[in-house]
């Protein structure tokens, strides 16, 4: 028996009889030889972890665009949270954790730069609807290795694809992530938020504070402990009451922070830079390179700008609109 086997084996043992076993996987587009050290899962979580576009996350603006200081969340810290706190519920509720960690490893893959203001920029001059769950999806069977894609299992494409909106995920882990998610950044949004001054923790209702706590890791632990003790069998829920109050406090946020000017104020010109650059390569798709390139030779300019233009940085997407759009002294052009 490979060591593969004997993890195989020891989910059907240990887990729950809903959790989604790795031996039982729907599989992958192309069939690949099994690995005798991991289950599929585990290699769908490794292909990952060393793409290039998870290591672009670390230079992707969560919440604040460009923070000064060091602790400000990126969309790479932020998918490494909803990473913990999807394993944590996984593991409580004897399902399938490496399938929940492969998931929220991979379900911001395709987020653009500048955060959401970058996805309703491309939304508003694109000629489809842009969502960054669907671009991630994208990303992983279409984009990666040089537009051979990463190949994921079944599972963790609908995981990914289905961790926002629209209809839930066929298994249970990964409707977990669709909750480790929200959790994730409303918990770390808070913090970043009176970080910068934007709130102080008495900004928050009283009655909001009573159930879940004045500090950062209660409040993670008052809603994960609602998860865990909601859900049952195959259904994935949180305690009605504090499920209630997660609501409110979400709602809260978006009038406090999201919908903030304060927070909210370079957001204007990010969408302009966005935007300026997807009209710019719709109109010269020859400065496409790499699998850009391929993209729009086979379907064409406007898809294969939204490819190009959503896998960059914050700091690329500045430095290329600088280098395309903004003119350099005489002595810097040698």
């Amino acid at each position: 028996m490979t060591i593969r086997e004997q993890i195989e084996a020891n989910e059907r043992t240990f887990l729950s009889e809903f959790a989604t076993k790795s031996a039982e996987s729907l599989g992958r587009k192309y069939p690949d030889e099994p690995c005798p050290y991991r289950t599929e899962f585990q290699r769908d979580r490794d292909r990952i972890i060393h793409s290039k576009a998870f290591r672009r996350l670390k230079h992707k603006t969560q919440v604040f665009l460009a923070p000064e200081g060091d602790h400000y969340r990126t969309r790479l810290t932020h998918t490494l949270e909803v990473s913990q706190i999807a394993r944590t519920v996984a593991r409580a509720l004897a399902l399938n954790e490496d399938l929940a960690e492969a998931i929220s490893l991979g379900h911001d893959l395709g987020h653009t730069p500048f955060g959401h203001a970058g996805e309703r920029a491309l939304s508003e001059v694109c000629p489809f609807e842009f969502k960054h769950y669907e671009q991630s999806v994208r990303v992983c069977e279409c984009l990666e290795r040089d537009g051979r894609g990463l190949n994921l299992t079944a599972e963790v494409l609908d995981g990914i694809r289905c961790h926002t909106d629209g209809t839930p995920a066929f298994t249970p882990e990964g409707r977990i992530v669709r909750f480790a998610d929200r959790i994730a950044y409303i918990c770390h949004d808070i913090d970043d938020s009176i970080r910068a001054g934007i709130l102080c923790n008495e900004d928050i209702p009283a009655e909001i504070r009573k159930i879940i706590g004045n500090r950062h890791s209660e409040r993670i632990n008052a809603f994960v402990g609602a998860l865990v003790s909601g859900s049952h069998d195959d259904e994935i829920a949180m305690m009605p009451d504090v499920y209630d109050v997660f609501n409110e406090l979400h709602g809260f946020m978006f009038k406090s922070v999201y919908c903030n000017p304060a927070a909210k104020g370079e957001e204007g010109k990010a969408q302009e830079l966005v935007q300026k650059l997807y009209f710019y390569y719709c109109d010269h798709p020859e400065k496409l390179t790499g699998e850009y390139k391929t993209v729009f030779e086979n379907e064409g300019a406007e898809r294969a700008s939204v490819d190009f233009i959503s896998s960059m940085s914050d700091r690329y997407a500045v430095n290329d609109y600088s280098d395309l759009f903004i003119p350099r002294s005489w002595g810097n052009l040698n």
